[in-house]
């Protein structure tokens, strides 16, 4: 698998050597010093943010009382609450939908490892529609979508984890949620809480648009008048099959919303939103009318086709969408680049509940399909320990603003215990720059 914008050897070393890869190499222990890697320049906003430890730790004091002894590392407590489902991490698997790359093999490796994590999982959009049957009945013929559910429910154990299964407008038309709320397979999802629809208003790969896949000349002749279908290639033999990018203005989006909780009572609500300019308003439009999740995809997102004029110069960074979002209404999912444990924290600090593993997931089972995204993700489990331990706080929802600095001023003023905000200088400290609820102070803006 070749892999664009992300960091492909970084990831694959830690499919391979799990927790080992978040260290210098071993062999270098005794003759190396070490220090900050030198020419190691920011890809983005995120990247270029730093996490910035107290000296006084409030929260340390509080545990050690709590325990008896000083608290470690190991002591951070990471199972959360995220889109009402359990989850033994601050993480999901983001939705890789028709995609060639995630069909077959990889996307079910992906599952079965993400159920034994227990991690929700996303399935993304378009796949019934792109394979031309659900397979209910007869196993032997059953569809990549169901193949990806029956992987999960076999490897997963205990009360975490979930899946949540996207549609779009041509799914709709085929009802694949109805389908998959009435499957046999789906009840012991339903029966414990752990089955999810998401709403995929747009995403960070190609905000505005549908999803966008390559496909063969037969295939191209079964989805004619289903998706459309044109033909720019020069070898002719891939046409391009556009999906719908779907029709939203507020009150659109809060229909859907509660025709979703009055059709699929049993189910949790996730949306899911492209990085716009309104990312603000779209998302407590969301949480107003019950999501129980929404996730914002920023623009270095992306795992599917799509055009380079899309993926470089449109839409939002992950980082603005958060800072525009400000303190969250409900709970806040964040997607866009995500491989280790630094960008997850900083997020949190952002007001992201967890985050989604989209490309490295699929790195990682490529690099080992057996067990290549359960060592990535211990190996980020560890670094989210230090990195939360290194800030004085055992739970995830003490992170905060404050705990980030800004090196230009973009960020949101951090706040203290009381909820006040902050007094900082605008000279690119800790939390420094415009508040949130402003969009008219921001240089260069």
């Amino acid at each position: 698998m070749k892999v664009v914008g992300m960091p492909d050897v970084a990831i694959r070393e830690r499919a391979r050597l799990g927790v080992e890869a978040a260290f210098p190499p071993t062999e270098e222990y005794g003759g190396t010093v070490f220090g900050q890697r030198y020419g190691a320049a920011p890809v983005d906003q995120i990247d270029s943010m730093r996490l910035v430890p107290p000296v006084f730790v409030p929260d340390r004091v509080s545990k050690l009382v709590e325990l008896g002894r000083e608290p470690l590392h190991a002591d951070v407590a990471l199972r959360t609450s995220l889109g009402g489902f359990q989850s033994s991490l601050p993480l999901y698997v983001s939705a890789f939908g028709s995609t060639q790359v995630s069909g077959g093999d990889i996307g079910v490796a992906v599952a079965r490892q993400a159920g034994r994590l227990g991690v929700p999982m996303v399935i993304g959009e378009n796949i019934v529609p792109t394979y031309g049957h659900y397979g209910r009945v007869d196993p032997g013929t059953e569809s990549l979508l169901l193949r990806r559910i029956r992987a999960y429910l076999e490897e997963a154990t205990g009360d975490c984890g979930g899946v949540v299964v996207q549609q779009s407008t041509e799914d709709a038309d085929m009802e694949v949620w109805n389908t998959i709320y009435s499957d046999p397979t789906a009840a012991a999802l339903l029966s414990t809480g752990r089955l999810g629809f998401e709403l995929k208003v747009g995403q960070g790969a190609k905000p505005g648009l549908g999803g966008i896949t390559l496909v063969d000349q037969e295939a191209a002749a079964r989805l004619d008048g289903v998706y459309r279908i044109e033909d720019h290639s020069n070898d002719m033999r891939h046409l391009l099959r556009y999906s719908s990018p779907g029709t939203f203005t507020s009150e659109i989006l809060r229909m859907q919303i509660r025709l979703m909780r009055n059709n699929f009572p049993r189910a949790q609500v996730w949306v899911k939103l492209h990085p716009g300019r309104d990312i603000r308003e779209a998302a407590a439009a969301a949480w107003d009318a019950g999501a129980d999740a929404v996730t914002v995809d920023g623009a270095e997102a992306g795992s599917g086709w799509a055009p380079y004029a899309m993926l470089e110069h449109v839409g939002l960074p992950l980082a603005e969408c958060l800072r525009r979002i400000g303190q969250p209404e409900g709970c806040l999912l964040a997607s866009g680049r995500m491989w280790e444990g630094s960008r997850l924290v900083k997020c949190l600090a952002l007001g992201a509940r967890a985050v989604g593993l989209g490309r490295a997931a699929l790195i990682a089972v490529d690099e080992d399909p057996h067990a290549g995204l359960e060592r990535l993700v211990k190996c980020l489990e560890l670094e989210v320990r230090l990195l939360v331990s290194a800030l004085g706080k055992y739970e995830l929802h003490r992170v905060g603003p404050e705990d980030v600095w800004w090196p230009a001023e973009r960020g949101p003023r951090p706040h203290d215990s009381t909820g006040k905000t902050c007094v900082s200088g605008g000279d690119g400290r800790a939390g420094s720059g415009p508040t949130a609820a402003s969009d008219s102070v921001r240089p260069g803006g």
